[in-house]
């Protein structure tokens, strides 16, 4: 967006990177370089280096709780003790997946599946991506259930086109701001977003 306080990101992966862009938009900024999509073992390794660079300029970290912690903050402290005062870091709670799922409505019309088999506390999930992919095999698509949903003996999680509709769902259809009361950490991350651009206006 033009005009906007420009923030560069890090984070897991091409899913994650849609969702940022979906945030930093909707908090009034602008999106700059996005780094990371590696996995979580590169970000951590980066994160020192991030943290630096945010020391002069806005920036978001995006990471994954996944089984690391029970919860957000122990896994904060232990990549980053001590986080510089540009530097939105946030914990998806357990898969940025979780965040999606949040917007009920708008991904049951997406995947053409009933509202009613969304889960109702999308954080509370132990396997988000898990849930996300039998929502698809359950979907009347079959170009969703095809996309996602991984072949018999693929040996894989999730379809082959799995992050592509998921990117699609983030940039088109999913309203964080609805999404956000679901999703505490979602929440926290929109918060942490607009008081970093209102600092830096």
């Amino acid at each position: 967006m033009a005009g906007g306080t420009v923030i560069c990101a890090a984070v897991e992966g091409i899913v994650d990177e849609a969702v940022v862009r979906k945030l930093v938009d909707r908090a009034g900024g602008a999106l700059g370089e996005v780094y990371g999509k590696q996995g979580k073992s590169s970000l951590r390794q980066r994160i020192t280096g991030y943290n630096n660079a945010a020391q002069h300029a806005p920036w978001l970290v995006l990471v994954d709780l996944d089984s690391d912690e029970d919860c957000a903050p122990p896994l904060r402290s232990a990549w980053l003790p001590q986080p510089a005062p540009h530097l939105c870091f946030r914990v998806a709670v357990r898969e940025v997946e979780a965040c999606l799922l949040a917007d009920a409505e708008r991904l049951a019309g997406f995947l053409s599946v009933a509202r009613s088999s969304l889960p109702p506390d999308p954080e509370r999930l132990g396997d988000p991506k898990a849930t996300m992919v039998n929502l698809a095999r359950a979907s009347r698509r079959r170009d969703i259930r095809e996309d996602m949903v991984p072949r018999p003996g693929s040996g894989r999680q999730v379809g082959p086109a799995y992050s592509s509709r998921l990117i699609e769902f983030a940039s088109a259809d999913w309203r964080p701001d609805v999404a956000a009361g679901r999703a505490d950490s979602l929440k926290r991350a929109m918060r942490c977003l607009k008081r970093l651009i209102k600092g830096a206006a």
